[in-house]
């Protein structure tokens, strides 16, 4: 039976993007013409990356003055479950000074985030906007573009952009326009279809939850056609993989979502379950941590700085806290991995893991992970 492939959407620079042409449009018409002009409903931009002209709902258009423009748009991510779903993005074009340099500056308004160099606007977002906008200006032009998420800074505390260094809101991240579905349902039956074909080949397989573990499980020497991605999928696909009589499963993938595997939660997207700090204080109390410190990382914002700070006090004291606490971690998820496949297919699966960090360096592999690796 063929799949229904999940709807994809587009990422947030792309609506932002068309936010700023339509208001850049209007300023132009605008100057051009002293009588009103009807706005419209779309506007149609190249996503670079692929190379492909689409249509992107406009929402609202206004002038705030004689020298700028306003459009909204509204984040359609597609079949995913994605906490930027309809939130409105704003785009601010105005003519700027003659002395400004560059003919196109971006900046990023309230609810962009900020790192260590500035707003969060990354490579494809300031490509996209650039190479979309110079289109509709004549080489005399300038312009200032400003890009707010009203519900950027509130929305940001749902997601691990403080890991990256983000802070007071989202990033306009992505290197292509496309949303892929990696979380819609239809999705999950993609990746069993695949597991299906790899089952029938391989006895042993790697689930690696994203494209980072699967880069690195290639680079660790796995064969490549035994890697296989789960998203946040990996109950389900763990369950499947038993059905299917694999012999073994090596899990591959980023501790701040492994370790939800540790306290029993089998789907890891963060709008279905979290408690990825207290799953790591638990590891902490079981490896014989202080309160203390233990205290600290049950505290701590996300799972990076946890990790942090197990770091520091091995790079203080001389200690190994952090391989015991995550020896501990992988340990369980073993267990709760191999007891989910036993309650949920009455198959007995081996299981190891493997644990990187946000710098994709190996935290830790499990006794089982180690042997399962070439």
């Amino acid at each position: 039976m063929a799949v229904e492939q999940p709807r994809s959407g587009y990422t947030l620079p792309v609506f932002a993007c068309a936010g700023a042409i339509a208001a850049l449009q209007h300023l132009l018409q605008s100057s051009q013409l002293p009588q009103r002009q009807s706005a419209p409903n779309a506007i149609q931009l190249n996503l670079i990356n692929p190379d492909e002209t689409v249509n992107i709902p406009i929402e609202q258009i206004a002038r705030l003055s004689e020298q700028s423009a306003l459009a909204i748009t509204r984040s359609d991510p597609g079949d995913n479950l994605d906490l930027t779903r309809h939130t409105p993005i704003w785009s601010v074009v105005q003519w700027a000074k003659a002395d400004q340099s560059e003919q196109i500056t971006l900046l990023g308004g309230e609810g962009i985030g900020r790192h260590a160099k500035g707003a969060a606007i990354y490579a494809y977002a300031e490509q996209l906007l650039r190479a979309n906008l110079a289109k509709q200006l004549e080489a005399t032009q300038k312009i200032q573009v400003t890009i707010i998420l009203p519900e950027g800074e509130r929305l940001a505390l749902r997601t691990s952009n403080a890991a990256f260094g983000v802070v007071d809101g989202l990033s306009l991240l992505g290197t292509s326009g496309i949303a892929q579905p990696l979380s819609a349902p239809g999705q999950l039956e993609i990746y069993r279809e695949v597991l299906k074909e790899r089952a029938a080949e391989y006895r042993d397989l790697v689930f690696c939850l994203g494209e980072n573990g699967l880069d690195l499980a290639l680079k660790a020497g796995i064969e490549p056609n035994r890697r296989l991605k789960t998203a946040n999928w990996i109950g389900p696909m763990l369950v499947e993989a038993g059905l299917l009589g694999v012999r073994s499963v090596l899990l591959f993938g980023y501790h701040g979502k492994l370790v939800k595997l540790a306290g029993g939660i089998f789907h890891t997207h963060h709008h279905v379950a979290d408690g990825r700090q207290e799953i790591l204080a638990a590891c902490c109390v079981e490896a014989g941590l202080d309160i203390q410190t233990t205290q600290m990382v049950l505290a701590s914002l996300t799972t990076e700085a946890g990790l942090g700070i197990l770091r520091n006090l091995d790079l203080t004291v001389g200690s190994d806290w952090v391989s015991r606490v995550y020896g501990a971690m992988a340990e369980r998820v073993d267990r709760r991995s191999q007891a989910y496949i036993q309650t949920h297919a009455e198959r007995s699966v081996q299981v190891g893991s493997v644990l990187f960090d946000r710098q994709r360096k190996i935290i830790c592999k499990s006794k089982t992970g180690e042997t399962s690796l070439p």
